[in-house]
């Protein structure tokens, strides 16, 4: 295989994307190999290579002595062309092995936009892209965020991990080790794992449509229970991978990464994230200190990244960012809240006064901010910055969203006070100091499931538009630089997030007529999914509107942990414009999950989280 690919690299772009060999990667003699599991991520390399969950799963797998794990990335088309032209099989990055050869490929589902290059690495890997084509092994897993709402991709993946996998990877391995064994057929090995925890077998459950054809139900097929996600219980205790592969192209996030906690309370309702990843969980201070070293001292890197949801909100962050520093390392904080003291936590570092302070306030008007429960006050963002400007700051970029849930065109030009006053902030703040650097990113909000704010809609292309040239003719260049998203980008974002089982259909003629890369503006073929979902027969517009409360939702089979009526309670309180404090400082709100899992409520003033 590989004096093949060696002819072919000189033909295409960043070849370093497909040759493998980089620092920390792992390759195993065959013949101590029970289990092989190519680890695949539907995006170019940079992007997956940054990826923190792909390193925790191929640290965990190639743990195991008779386990190996590889990587595999969506190739670029000029690859793609090359590797159809050449008839060479998709392969592992570590064996250059084709990936039918493999016994398990496991999916990274980090965002919708990725779905039609997973349906075209199957193919390049010369596997029929639908599950109930293909016989015994490779297994095909997905797992991630996007598995949380499974059914669009129903029909292309055998089976779909929901939750946590560390310790689920471990359960897959040994089952499917043990299938090879003891010669399960592969009907066998779905059914073993359809009855265990985290496990959910889409060809097991079957949904019910009405005269109209409108879902109402999903029946199991069998004695099969309604999967509930998995977590990692004893996440203090659990290691951080400490040998990260270095990747010979430059990625997204050129840095280590070390998560420090892991989920969050503060329960921002258009926020996936937050709801899938509770219950809040940390790791101690020595033990991240002892592994962020570790991390270091294994990459050569000379930053450290400390990943959470909310950075700030460890309960001993700053003690952490000092024990960190070094003369030669910098620590970068990616999610900070919007208040002086995570400002005064940047300060300590040194990446970020290299490359400027991000806030997000997500709302132009404490209103709105009340509707999405962004607990952060006018004068929070006005302080936060006045402490950045005052620390020598001269860039800073705010996020912020467009067509929230009751969102006016007062509260766009509330935004755009918001930014003037920052300016005007910045230039009355002593000391000398060039221009301010602003930049103002506004993302247009796609519905979520599982958020309370999964029924609300999508805000249609006029309206959205609207709202952009007025952010665009209020804040021109070169004063500011304002960053918006395509409509079309985002319609199709929300049909993937919130569709059932019929979108399939829709995404398989959409990768027929060519659809790849879609999260790509110079690939994205708006026209070509219009056509897709027609033949499909998705009515867009109205899987694009309000969902009603009292409907069956295509994902309310899948647990999280979070109820269904806490979510409905939050939406109502959005519209009561009514915030839900962060149950870490305050009262629980009661929405599930701990009692879920047997889990102990995680306070920042006591510590706990088992």
């Amino acid at each position: 295989m590989w004096d093949r690919l060696k002819g072919i690299l000189p033909y295409v772009e960043k070849p370093a994307r497909y040759v493998g060999y980089e620092v920390n990667s792992v390759v195993k003699e065959a013949d101590e190999v029970k289990v092989r599991f190519a680890l695949a991520f539907p995006d170019v390399y940079e992007i997956g290579s940054s990826y923190m969950g792909f390193q925790i799963l191929y640290e965990v797998i190639n743990g195991i002595p008779w386990a190996q794990a590889e990587r595999v990335f969506a190739p670029w088309p000029d690859m793609e062309a090359q590797l159809r032209k050449n008839k060479i099989p998709l392969y592992g990055l570590e064996s250059k092995t084709g990936l039918g050869q493999f016994d398990l490929i496991g999916f990274t589902l980090q965002y919708e936009l990725g779905y039609t290059n997973l349906i075209n690495m199957l193919d390049l890997a010369g596997l029929s892209p639908l599950a109930r084509e293909r016989q015994g092994l490779p297994l095909v897993v997905a797992g991630g965020p996007g598995a949380l709402n499974p059914e669009p991709l129903a029909d292309f993946v055998d089976v779909f991990f929901l939750g946590e996998g560390e310790e689920g990877v471990l359960t897959l391995a040994e089952l499917a080790a043990r299938a090879k064994e003891e010669g399960w057929s592969k009907e066998g090995l779905l059914q073993a794992l359809a009855g265990t925890e985290g496990f959910y077998v889409p060809a097991y459950f079957r949904p019910v449509y009405d005269e109209l054809g409108v879902f109402t139900a999903m029946e199991a097929l069998g004695p099969y229970s309604f999967p509930q996600k998995r977590i990692l219980r004893d996440f203090a205790a659990y290691p951080a991978p400490s040998r990260p592969v270095v990747p010979l192209v430059q990625p997204v996030h050129d840095r280590v990464s070390l998560e420090i906690c892991r989920g969050c309370a503060r329960g921002c309702r258009f926020c996936q994230a937050g709801m899938l990843y509770r219950p809040v969980r940390e790791r101690p201070l020595a033990k991240l200190v002892e592994q962020g070293k570790k991390l270091l001292a294994n990459t050569g890197s000379a930053e450290i990244s400390l990943s959470s949801l909310s950075s700030a909100d460890h309960s001993e962050i700053q003690g952490l960012v000092e024990a960190l520093m070094s003369a030669d390392t910098s620590v970068s904080l990616p999610s900070l809240r919007v208040d002086s003291y995570s400002v005064e936590l940047a300060r300590l570092t040194r990446a970020l006064r290299k490359t400027g302070l991000t806030l997000a306030p997500e709302a132009g008007s404490q209103r709105l901010r009340n509707v999405i429960n962004k607990n952060v006050s006018e004068e929070d963002i006005l302080e936060a910055a006045r402490a950045a400007f005052a620390g020598g700051w001269d860039s800073l970029k705010l996020y912020f969203m467009l067509g929230l849930p009751g969102e006016t065109l007062a509260d766009i030009q509330e935004i755009v006070r918001l930014v003037w006053d920052l300016d005007r902030l910045y230039r009355e703040t002593p000391g000398k100091r060039g221009p301010l650097h602003l930049t103002v990113a506004v993302s247009t909000f796609v519905p979520k499931a599982h958020t309370p704010f999964q029924w609300a809609p999508l805000l249609d292309k006029a309206e959205v538009e609207k709202r952009q040239r007025l952010l665009l003719q209020s804040l021109r260049p070169p004063k500011f630089k304002v960053q918006t998203t395509d409509w079309e980008e985002s319609k199709l974002e929300a049909l993937l997030a919130r569709g059932g089982r019929k979108i399939g259909k829709a995404l398989a003629l959409a990768w027929q007529k060519g659809c790849r890369f879609d999260a790509w503006t110079e690939h994205f073929r708006p026209d070509l999914w219009d056509q897709a979902f027609a033949e499909a027969g998705i009515e867009v517009e109205k899987s694009l509107a309000a969902l009603s409360r009292e409907a069956a939702l295509p994902w309310d089979h899948i647990g999280t942990g979070v109820s269904k009526e806490f979510l409905a309670r939050e939406m109502d309180l959005a519209h009561k414009e009514a915030a839900t404090p962060d149950c870490t400082l305050a009262r629980c709100s009661d929405c599930g999950v701990c009692p879920a899992f047997g889990h102990t409520p995680f306070t920042r003033e006591k510590k706990t989280c088992d």
